[in-house]
């Protein structure tokens, strides 16, 4: 295996995730990257096109849904998008879940399945002779008495819905309102073969080391046998919390020396930064992060704050500035130009100073004499369930 310096190591990681701004077509970008993961939350946008646009710039988000549900050359599974061609990979897993016990998880699907036969065939049967349908289109018949779950309310439709599909069961064939629609898999899934579980699981790892470019060893950084490095052209863009860049924390800080937590579950009080800071890639380099918020009442994106990494550049603040615009514009928000001025005047004066910790003042819509001034205030789980 190749050791790499952590240098090569970051050139590598950022031009392996096509951050250098490499990417084509939205299709071939999810094909190297492996799989997009969803999540509800879109403070800007949901995750799965949060990751698409850091690459892309203003892409037409109708796209990731042309190719999942006309062209279906992506499928949903398990709350995260894939390319068809790892059906067979995928397949592996699903079989996995129907046969290990070695997760607690596993364990109690295993177990719900068991003590709700009748249900799962009530489940199965609707679905088969009406579907595709919707969650709330299932009667919930499961055993015992409902209690609220973090993620499915009182109704264990949607725990059962998850079980079969996690399982092969079912697929999801569809969206409406942003809500899934659930068909037998047999009819949504194209014919291919079944990895063995032991050649799923290695070829998933195989295909996460590829899309990653480095991995951490005892020794050192070791960089995919395919990967290149390279200069990393300059540009400036944000990443989603689910972007594999910086997906795994540990991982992040030992590459980039760049320590990020996701603090939407932290109470506000006890937060360091904000909601749903965003991660700043400038120049290949993990330089600040930034909260923008897209206020849905007034159409306006909002900067909340922009921080600073200790080594910032002074003179990212262009760079900074212009990804907001490139946001905004993708958004169709209005005020675009005061929301990019204010991001750009704001991240100015806060990477001049390379003060870690000072946060700005809060950010308006509305251009004020100093660009930073304090404006009116804006207003699921990290990597959790999509709605069922």
């Amino acid at each position: 295996m190749r050791l790499v310096s952590v240098d090569e190591a970051r050139r590598i990681a950022v031009r392996a995730q096509l951050l250098d701004g490499s990417a084509t077509s939205v299709l071939d970008s999810v094909r190297r990257l492996g799989f997009l993961q969803i999540d509800p939350i879109a403070t800007v946008a949901t995750p799965q096109h949060l990751v698409l646009w850091s690459r892309h710039g203003g892409y037409e988000t109708a796209e990731l849904d042309r190719l999942l549900w006309e062209a279906k050359q992506l499928f949903e599974w398990n709350a995260f998008i894939w390319p068809i061609e790892e059906l067979p990979l995928v397949r592996g897993l699903m079989r996995r879940w129907r046969t290990s016990t070695r997760y607690a998880s596993e364990r109690w699907i295993r177990g719900f399945l068991a003590e709700n036969r009748a249900f799962r065939g009530y489940v199965l049967r609707e679905i088969e002779q009406r579907g595709p349908l919707l969650s709330r289109e299932l009667e919930d018949r499961a055993k015992g008495e409902p209690r609220d779950h973090r993620w499915w309310g009182s109704r264990r439709v949607g725990l059962m819905l998850e079980s079969l599909h996690v399982r092969g069961e079912i697929a999801v064939a569809g969206r409406r309102e942003g809500q899934r629609l659930w068909d037998l898999a047999e009819r949504w899934y194209p014919g291919t073969e079944t990895l063995s579980v032991r050649a799923a699981e290695a070829h998933h790892a195989e295909q996460r080391f590829r899309a990653l470019g480095v991995r951490r060893a005892a020794t050192g950084w070791e960089a995919h046998p395919e990967a290149a490095d390279g200069p990393v052209p300059p540009r400036t863009t944000f990443l989603s919390p689910f972007d594999r860049l910086i997906h795994d924390r540990d991982r992040a800080e030992a590459l980039f020396g760049f320590h990020y937590r996701l603090e939407m579950y932290v109470p506000k009080a006890k937060r360091e930064f904000g909601y749903y800071v965003l991660p700043i890639v400038h120049d290949g380099k993990l330089i600040g992060r930034i909260e923008p918020v897209f206020d849905r009442t007034s159409g306006d994106l909002r900067v909340n704050g922009v921080w600073a990494q200790p080594d910032a550049p002074a003179d990212a603040g262009p760079g900074i500035g212009g990804a907001l615009r490139e946001l905004a514009a993708w958004r169709d928000h209005a005020r675009v130009e005061a929301a990019a001025r204010l991001g750009e005047s704001a991240a100015r004066v806060r990477l001049g100073h390379r003060q870690r910790l000072h946060r700005l003042r809060r950010v308006g819509a509305d251009p004020v004499d100093d660009g930073c001034g304090a404006g009116s205030s804006p207003s699921s789980r990290a990597g959790g369930r999509t709605s069922s």
